[in-house]
């Protein structure tokens, strides 16, 4: 895959978001929090999920799932930013390059198919609530999570394969903070039309079909809803659905003004705080907005806090 690359480039050069020594110092510790708030929300909402039996139900075997997949999704990126921050010498080898790219689409791909999952089963529970127990088993709600990390493994590999087997002629100076493919795309000195054709039809696949799906979802859900007599009913029902449109929201908004746009060019600053927000804010926000917005949650949350061994059983 980079036999030929790797003879004219062995590694690449981030720029970063500042080369100012201040602004570092202020960005270090903006994403330190970030991060460190990352994964502990989301282990925290694991282990509630995990030790409250209330919480059982396929809408948070989903959550579950989504908050490791956040957790996986900032360790592929942010470590090696937070180590860039530190040092003068920002640069990452070809092949570290390579399991970056592979494992952040991975990850990306995989959360916009995952939310599209949770919008489905909020549209059983809502629309169709006396099917909901027999189409949502858990034998399903298995296979729909086994589904979208098995497709964005190997459509992540397709273009990995693509992206990195283009020429680079020495070109190592990486206008972003870690390996994304649009940026590695915009350093290969030979003509990118396939592999760009490439990346704008799994883009179609993999992100924006699912965004159409929350969005037929969510049609039905408010039709379904606005039927509903009871003022009270109507409330839960909306509140089921909010935290997950906020997350799908900032997700999915970010995510399509980067991988919708078919033409190649270098990335501009923009590009690279359009990344930000969905490799580090929408992760960090997982677990605020699923532990503020979620009754269940909080109440789960109460719970555990007053039997604390509860949550090691």
């Amino acid at each position: 895959m980079a036999r030929e690359n790797q003879s004219v480039v062995t590694e690449f050069i981030f720029q970063g978001l500042s080369s100012q020594p201040r602004t570092q110092a202020v960005l270090f510790i903006a994403f330190l929090f970030f991060y460190l708030f990352t994964v502990v929300g989301n282990i925290m909402i694991i282990t509630v999920i995990r030790a409250d039996c209330q919480l059982h139900s396929p809408m948070y075997f989903f959550l579950a799932n989504l908050s490791f997949l956040d957790i996986c999704y900032v360790s592929s990126s942010i470590p090696q930013m937070l180590m860039n921050l530190l040092t003068q010498k920002r640069t990452i080898s070809f092949s570290g390059c390579a399991a970056q790219m592979y494992f952040s689409l991975t990850f990306g791909m995989t959360e916009c198919v995952l939310l599209a999952v949770m919008a489905y089963d909020r549209y059983m529970a809502i629309c169709h609530p006396l099917l909901y127990t027999t189409v949502m088993n858990r034998k399903v709600c298995i296979h729909m999570v086994v589904a979208s990390w098995t497709s964005s493994l190997l459509s992540s590999m397709v273009i990995n394969i693509l992206t990195l087997r283009l020429p680079f002629c020495g070109h190592d100076i990486l206008d972003h903070y870690f390996c994304e493919a649009p940026a590695v795309l915009a350093l290969a000195c030979a003509n990118t039309a396939l592999t760009e054709l490439v990346i704008f039809i799994f883009s179609i696949l993999i992100v924006f079909i699912p965004f159409l799906l929350i969005i037929t979802s969510y049609t039905h859900i408010l039709s379904a809803i606005l039927k509903i007599q009871s003022a009270h009913m109507q409330s839960k029902a909306f509140s089921t659905c909010g935290s997950h449109l906020m997350v799908v929201t900032v997700f999915y908004g970010t995510a399509i003004c980067m991988y919708m746009n078919p033409k190649s060019r270098p990335p501009q600053g923009r590009d690279k705080v359009v990344a930000v927000f969905y490799t580090a804010v929408a992760p960090m926000l997982n677990p605020l907005i699923y532990s503020l917005r979620n009754k269940d949650m909080k109440c789960a949350l109460r719970r555990a806090m007053n039997r604390p061994k509860s949550l090691f059983i």
